[in-house]
């Protein structure tokens, strides 16, 4: 049965929309104040990867001059404009909020005038040593072309008097490898300088002789998304790594310059760039946020971050005993970031140091900057255990990290498996094979979160080891599926995408709605990063209407409107941001038909998006203990329902508010409440 087709809300008005929340955090005054300036950060960063991947097809919709569809020339003005608007508040906080708030704790970023002139002079000093050296104009002329301009580096673009009819435009390229923020010495104040300061300061240095007549910074961002032709890759790692080498030089989508950008410099930039006067962003301060984000590792003051949090053990484990055998009394839950990700790396060095373990199979999707797994890993294979990864090495902007990580382990001998042809492998899972008497025993974990040492300190993720026969063994057909592309046999337990896990969700949509149409009740509740699957918010409004209570907690974009006809309230929509990042996905039904009540839960590595339904490899696996279940609604759920301090609703005009500025007296942090009962245990 086709279900109906709503009018949706757009999805890059959603993503952007969840950075304008991300980006309220800079102003919470109950924020320390680098933890503020680190949001403001974040969105920045966020900001640069909106552009690299989402920009392109609406740029391309309007040169096209497309006038229906998902992306069309409406749909890049409205996208335009709320990204022009999102940039400006950026720029509003840290010029009028967070500079003066920086200023009263002691803490200075000094432009050229409010220097003194013993901090002009070792300013100076710095550039001639330090800066200069590094720097090189080049003039534009019939034999120096305008040069190929990475994408996110910063350049200075200097227009000099002209010797002759034309100006003289000379570009500078600034490298990486210089730091955006410079400490000054000396004195009880914490003072600091940026760089791009301090090359307008000096920029008359590499032209003596010369008149400036105008100059700026300028960065441009360039479409990011690789596009890659699988079916015509015969080595996918060489074929990844010459596309790397491309991207930073593919289609300009977005060009920032200084407020203080001459218009004739601006249109000179826009023209070398093929880019429309939208695509401009002036900046009333340095262009690229995102590398102020220094200053919280620089700056010093145990008040101006947060207080720090020890993630405890898991509640279910016992310290340095052998987890092989603590999961045999049940399937362990882990709570990140409240309990610690280590308790993960042991059971991976338990296995690596456990003679009795013959195989372990495990999937990587981003890992992060720790080693430890990598090492734990090599160590296994030189152990002569049999080390299967599965190694996702399209997964956006790791690519890099991930090809390094395969062919490391691939040189001493583990069997690396690169997913499959057209889809990623975004399941998380670790499978361990023991030799145990005269069988095979298999352990496992499992994750709704990346195998990521540093981002399992601030996600919040749930994860599951299990040592369930069904269990592991269905994970056992997983991997080799992946491996070998055999079909899947009938899964009892887990449910996995692309090939079931959708159908398995309307299903369960489909019964809620039929209990409701038969005199029973139903509720859905539903956690996720992201709401973007068209066929699943259908069947969610559908359900609705027809008297099913639909809770959604979806931290970032979320396509489901609540002015659809008939809803009724049925539906409610809220987005948690707060000092850690939500990223578990947890999928709850309760159903009451015919005088009996079922409950059924899972969680999941896998958002309700298209392309994880349809275009990844993903896993859902069910909780059925009830203990179990109880334990994920008081820590993951219901108090996330009853936050009234980091919430913020969807509302039927689309457009989210926040909780914290109601009248409501009493503020409910679901974050803070589960930090508070971790440190009392």
């Amino acid at each position: 049965m086709l279900l109906p087709k709503y009018q949706l809300l757009d999805r890059d008005l959603s993503i952007l929309s969840f950075n304008q929340r991300v980006l309220s955090l800079a102003q919470r005054q109950d924020y320390p104040l680098l933890e503020r300036l680190k949001y403001l950060c974040i969105v920045a960063s966020n900001l640069d990867e909106f552009f690299e991947v989402r920009m392109d097809a609406q740029l391309d919709a309007m040169r096209a001059g497309t006038k229906k569809g998902a992306v069309n020339e409406k749909t890049y003005d409205a996208v335009s404009e709320q990204a022009h608007h999102l940039v400006n508040q950026q720029y509003a906080i840290f010029n009028h909020e967070l500079l003066p708030a920086l200023k009263a704790a002691s803490i200075e970023i000094l432009d050229t005038i409010s220097r003194t002139p013993a901090q002009a002079k070792w300013v100076e000093n710095y550039f001639r040593v330090n800066v200069k050296p590094l720097l090189l104009p080049i003039a534009l002329d019939l034999t120096h072309p305008f040069p190929l301009v990475a994408s996110k580096a910063l350049h200075f673009i200097v227009e000099l008097a002209p010797l002759g009819d034309q100006p003289i435009i000379n570009i500078i390229r600034v490298p990486r490898a210089l730091p955006r923020l410079i400490q000054l010495p000396n004195g009880s104040a914490q003072r600091f300088v940026t760089l791009t300061s301090i090359i307008d300061a000096h920029l008359a240095s590499f032209f003596v002789g010369c008149k400036i007549l105008s100059f700026s910074q300028f960065r441009v961002t360039r479409h990011s998304d690789l596009a890659l032709d699988e079916d015509d890759v015969s080595d996918l790692p060489s074929a990844l790594r010459h596309e790397l080498a491309q991207r930073p030089y593919s289609e300009a989508v977005r060009l920032e310059v200084s407020q203080s950008c001459s218009d004739a410099l601006a249109e000179f930039l826009l023209k070398q760039f093929r880019l429309p006067q939208k695509s401009l962003y002036r900046v009333p301060g340095p262009v690229n946020l995102g590398r102020l984000i220094q200053l919280t590792s620089l700056a010093k003051g145990s008040n101006l971050v947060f207080k720090p949090f020890q993630p405890h053990w898991p509640q279910q484990l016992v310290a340095k005993e052998s987890i092989f055998q603590q999961m045999k009394f049940g399937d362990v839950l882990i709570h990140r970031p409240y309990e610690n990700f280590d308790a993960v790396i042991q059971f991976l060095e338990q296995a690596v140091y456990d003679p009795a373990v013959l195989a372990i199979h495990q999937t990587i999707y981003r890992t992060g900057s720790d080693t430890r797994m990598l090492n734990l890993l090599q160590e296994a294979v030189r152990r002569g255990k049999e080390v299967l990864v599965v190694v996702e090495i399209k997964a956006r902007f790791d690519e890099e990290t991930n090809i390094n990580w395969a062919e490391s382990l691939e040189a001493i001998g583990a069997q690396i498996v690169y997913g499959m042809l057209g889809l990623k492998t975004h399941a998380k899972m670790l499978l361990v094979m023991r030799k145990e008497g005269k069988q095979i025993k298999r352990y496992a974990h499992l994750s709704t979160g990346n195998y990521n040492a540093n981002t399992a300190k601030l996600y919040t993720d749930i994860c599951m080891l299990t040592c369930d026969t069904v269990f592991t063994r269905e994970i056992e057909y997983i991997f080799r599926h992946l491996t070998s592309q055999i079909a899947l046999p009938r899964m009892r337990k887990l449910l996995a995408a692309p090939f079931n896990l959708q159908r398995a969700m309307l299903r369960n949509i489909a019964a809620a709605k039929r209990a409701c149409l038969l005199g029973g009740s139903a509720k859905i509740i539903a956690k996720m990063n992201s709401l973007t699957d068209e066929v699943l918010v259908n069947a969610l409004i559908e359900a609705a209407r027809k008297g099913v209570q639909i809770d959604l907690i979806i931290r970032g974009a979320c396509i489901l409107p609540l002015d659809a006809t008939g809803l009724q309230g049925n539906i409610r929509v809220r987005s948690i941001v707060g000092r850690f990042l939500e990223h578990s996905r947890i999928f709850y039904f309760e159903i009451f038909s015919h005088g009996v009540q079922t409950k059924k839960m899972w969680l999941s590595s896998a958002d309700w998006m298209s392309r994880n339904m349809l275009r990844r490899i993903e896993i859902a696996w069910p909780i059925s203990n009830p203990n179990m279940q109880a334990r994920i609604m008081q820590e993951c759920v219901v108090p996330y329902l009853n936050d009234t301090e980091d919430a913020w609703v969807l509302a039927q005009n689309s457009e989210y508010s926040a909780l914290n500025q109601s009248a409501t007296k009493t503020k409910v942090s679901a974050q803070k409440m589960l930090i508070q009962k971790y440190e009392d245990r």
